[in-house]
């Protein structure tokens, strides 16, 4: 009966004069909303549930900041030690190098790979004093006057940077602080990425907006399920594309970084599309917002940045001969004056190919080695007084090449027959039958410089004029010859060839210039001329001229990423250290950056980390196919939160590891290991990832065991391999110890038997 009794509390003490009654629950919980707020917070695509959320889903202690300066601290140790060895030229730098050096000369160059990684580089060497007057032309060639110290910080520096950001994007991604600092560390600790970041190249500057560009759009998609159209949330939406932009900008590999975030956005996108909460007009509004920020802004970042590089280099240089005529003609030292536009029967002209950046027909005073013996004929990409030719009327009576001196003005009409002299050799134009030196093949005639002066040549001199089209805005050019604007072929009456020219280079006796044939087969785009400047004596100066249309920046950006393109896929050739996508995983083989005074710098990967990275990818694939197959059979795993929160999370970073490695099966071009790296970052925050999932059953303190024993295991494989990440001493004995596979073929015989060896050579 007792036990039925409520025994009544003692009354609360009567408040102390003075003092403040404060409420009976001092901390009151907002994590609800009532059922009015709730149907607001749904019409709004909301989350139901709580109203406060950290900034970008990120809610760290103060502990937590400490640790991650302590990281910070360690990552900064392993990439900046010994930065400034060694002190030459080593791998790429041979050309991120020198193009800072053209940047600071303002000479026009032309790469494959977008301006803003190399703008950073040129600023970092500006800033503290850079000239521009080291040719960066051999690897191993030593430093003078280069602060190439501060020029490898700056990568270097982003390399130390990317690990903090490993650790916030798990996080953000709901991972645990031993998940997040192991990846951090993993980050820290892995061979391949210190190497790469220690040096003058574009790599690390991609990985690090790689890695900014994940973490910003995790914290975005985070904002995104709580609330939407906040602050925090256009900070974040705007930060992703901004760091898109900036991907983009270093490296057309930045590509596979927007795909990675298009997917997510048609995620969303389509996700808020089948909520019937969200109204038509909001989900426009969504639409809208991400295409402003995804798209606009980093197109806007893109293009800014080409703008950057025009403006800088202003003046003619070496990457002249890959631009059109009119793009030329924007660069100081290239401009041309007007020149008559009628071409006449003896006009002193120069003839510029349509194709293959448009170099001049040229001719010098040296012969071919073998076929004819006869002069050279050949493609220059720059102006000079070999590039002069005159054209004659090929059936006029006597010697063509002093009658036209005593005709009337002629113009040259589509159809006619014309001889072409050199006017510095007084060598005419010739072809006959007879195989070039290059292009040994039946259907490619020999085209030479042939007879001397006084003599009025032969048939095999004759050219047949066929106008291919003229410029719209000039009529007159498709029916005669109009310098700048007409267009043209050149056949050959005795052979049926035409004047030809392709993308292959001649040897070192004609100085490596294009070479130019008669082809029976021709191409079209690659046998079409055109006139760029014509002279004839008995044009009045009030004669009609012209001149090249100079192009817009639109233009311009438009046609170097053509040039880019074309070039980058012309890099088709094998060097000694690269390896096809298959390879990268395995890490079948890495890159020899250095070796001199017995020391190598090698690119190698760590292998555990290597290993568990790939594991992972491997791992997911396989796990994610078995559920799929196992909901086939009415399995119910998917109503799990465990499993969907782990499947969006490891599904987001397989899907980044993808996109940044399978596309370059598809790729014809030169290929190294290096090209693995951005994957690769995917893939290590995958397997730490799948270490969260896999010990998320045990307790802390076995969990932080576990990781500790993978990370030692790294830590170990990295201070192996520190030599040739370092450019170490090392022996012969511990190289080749140290070739775990046959395929890994640093230079062990460059070591010397001793370490003390090489510290009494130096």
């Amino acid at each position: 009966m007792s036990a039925s009794v409520r025994v009544r509390r003692q009354p609360s003490p009567p408040a102390k004069p003075g003092s403040h009654s404060g409420p009976r629950f001092p901390h009151p919980r907002h994590d609800h909303l009532d059922a009015d707020e709730r149907r607001e917070a749904a019409s709004k695509g909301l989350r139901p549930g709580r109203k406060t959320h950290a900034t970008g889903g990120l809610n760290l202690s103060p502990a937590e900041w400490k640790l991650l300066v302590a990281v910070l601290l360690v990552a900064a140790a392993v990439r900046l030690f010994r930065i400034s060895q060694p002190n030459s030229v080593v791998f790429d730098e041979v050309h991120f190098g020198k193009f800072a050096s053209r940047y600071i000369k303002s000479s026009y160059f032309v790469d494959v790979h977008p301006p803003l990684a190399k703008l950073l580089i040129t600023l970092a060497g500006w800033l503290f004093g850079y000239d521009g007057n080291f040719d960066f032309k051999d690897i191993a060639k030593v430093y003078e006057h280069v602060p190439y110290v501060a020029m490898r910080m700056l990568p270097a520096l982003l390399g130390v940077a990317t690990v903090p950001l490993a650790y916030l994007t798990l996080r953000a991604l709901d991972c645990r602080v031993t998940t997040a600092l192991l990846a951090a560390l993993f980050i820290t600790f892995e061979n391949g990425l210190i190497t790469q970041s220690r040096h003058i190249l574009l790599d690390s500057p991609l990985i690090f907006f790689t890695a900014l560009t994940t973490f910003a759009w995790t914290c975005f998609s985070n904002e995104d399920h709580y609330e939407p159209f906040t602050e925090s949330w256009w900070i974040w939406l705007s930060m992703t594309g901004l760091s898109l932009g900036a991907v983009v900008s270093c490296k057309w590999v930045g590509l596979f970084t927007i795909a990675t975030v298009g997917l997510g956005t048609v995620k969303q996108l389509w996700t808020l599309l089948g909520d019937l909460r969200v109204s038509s007009r909001l989900w426009i509004k969504h639409f809208v917002a991400r295409a402003i920020c995804l798209i606009i802004i980093p197109t806007i970042f893109y293009m800014s940045m080409f703008g950057i590089h025009f403006l800088i280099l202003s003046n003619s240089g070496e990457g002249d001969g890959f631009m059109s005529s009119e793009f030329q003609h924007t660069l100081r030292g290239r401009g041309m004056a007007d020149t008559f536009a009628d071409v006449a029967i003896g006009s002193e002209v120069t003839f510029r190919h349509v194709n293959t950046q448009g170099g001049y027909l040229h001719s010098h005073a040296h012969s071919y080695p073998a076929g004819s013996k006869q002069q050279q004929i050949t493609l220059y990409p720059h102006r000079d007084s070999n590039n002069e030719w005159r054209i004659v009327n090929a059936t006029a009576p006597g010697d063509p090449y002093t009658a036209w001196q005593e005709d009337d003005i002629k113009y040259i009409a589509d159809g006619a027959r014309v001889k072409i002299r050199h006017i510095q050799t007084e060598k005419s134009l010739h072809s006959h039958d007879i195989r070039p030196p290059v292009s040994d093949v039946e259907f490619q005639n020999e085209v030479s410089g042939y007879g001397i002066p006084g003599y009025a040549g032969d048939a095999n001199d004759d050219w047949i004029v066929e106008i291919h089209k003229g410029d719209k805005r000039d009529k007159e050019s498709s029916k005669r010859l109009r310098t700048l604007r007409t267009h043209f072929r050149l056949r050959h009456p005795m052979t049926g060839c035409y004047l030809f020219s392709h993308k292959v280079k001649l040897p070192d006796w004609a100085y490596e210039q294009q070479e130019v044939t008669c082809n029976k087969q021709a191409v079209l785009a690659n046998s079409l001329w055109y006139i760029e400047t014509a002279v004839h004596p008995s044009f009045s100066e009030n004669a009609e001229k012209v001149n090249y249309k100079l192009p817009g920046f639109f233009a311009k950006f438009w046609e170097l990423q053509q040039v880019m393109w074309t070039t980058n896929a012309g890099l088709t050739d094998r060097h000694t250290y690269d390896s096809r996508p298959d390879a990268w995983p395995r890490l079948r083989r890495g890159i020899n950056f250095w070796v001199k005074d017995h020391r190598q710098i090698y690119l190698l990967g760590n292998p555990t980390i290597w290993a568990l990275s790939t594991a992972a990818v491997f791992a997911y694939a396989a796990v994610r196919g078995f559920l799929v197959l196992r909901a086939k059979r009415g399995y119910r795993d998917f109503d799990s939160t465990k499993v969907v929160k782990y499947d969006a999370l490891c599904g987001f970073l397989f899907i980044g590891w993808a996109l940044h490695y399978l596309p370059f099966y598809l790729m014809a071009r030169q290929l190294f290991l290096h090209h693995y790296l951005p994957a690769l970052y995917f893939s290590i925050l995958l397997a730490c990832s799948v270490f969260d999932l896999v010990t998320s059953t045990l307790r802390p303190r076995v969990r932080l065991q576990i990781a500790a024993v993978l990370l030692l295991v790294a830590v170990w494989n990295y201070s192996y391999f520190s030599p040739i990440t370092y450019g170490l001493p090392w022996t012969k004995a511990k190289c080749n110890s140290a070739k775990w596979m046959k395929t890994w073929d640093f230079a062990c015989n460059d070591f010397l038997d001793d370490v003390s060896l090489v510290f009494s050579i130096g």
